[in-house]
């Protein structure tokens, strides 16, 4: 076997692997929003950050996951990453989000130190109830 076909191999073993994992974190995202409702709490308007710190409104609504609310499950159902690109048109025009495959470990690879699986952000998200829309 070539090397490039060794690469393309290895390649789409990974988007295999990806994938999967992809499957698997969805149905921790399903399950939360099951719970999420049942417990009456409420999904609330999302906000972005440019690339640039600037903070703009979105077209979604759900659960932010994480402190800096960089990442965000929608009441859709989908995983959304909220670092974005735009620019001063995105500042008065808010941005529209497209969802990301989701992780089951988030932030990984980051160096801001709230790295985690995803089931445990989805938990403290749920323990958090209401009151996390007041922070």
């Amino acid at each position: 076997m070539s090397r490039a076909e060794e690469a393309a191999r290895r390649a789409e073993l990974a988007a295999a692997k990806d994938r999967a994992e992809s499957r698997e974190a969805q149905v921790l995202i399903d399950d939360f929003l099951v719970q999420a409702r049942e417990r009456g709490i409420a999904p609330e308007p999302l906000r972005a950050t440019l690339y640039d710190g600037h903070g703009v409104r979105t077209d979604k609504t759900g659960w932010y996951l994480r402190l800096n609310k960089s990442v965000a499950v929608g009441d859709d159902g989908a995983y959304y990453v909220l670092t974005v690109p735009g620019g001063l048109r995105e500042r008065f025009t808010g941005v529209r989000l497209r969802p990301t495959p989701p992780p089951l470990e988030v932030g990984r690879g980051g160096k801001d130190g709230e790295t985690g699986g995803l089931a445990d952000f989805l938990r403290w998200r749920l323990e958090r109830g209401n009151a996390a829309q007041k922070s």
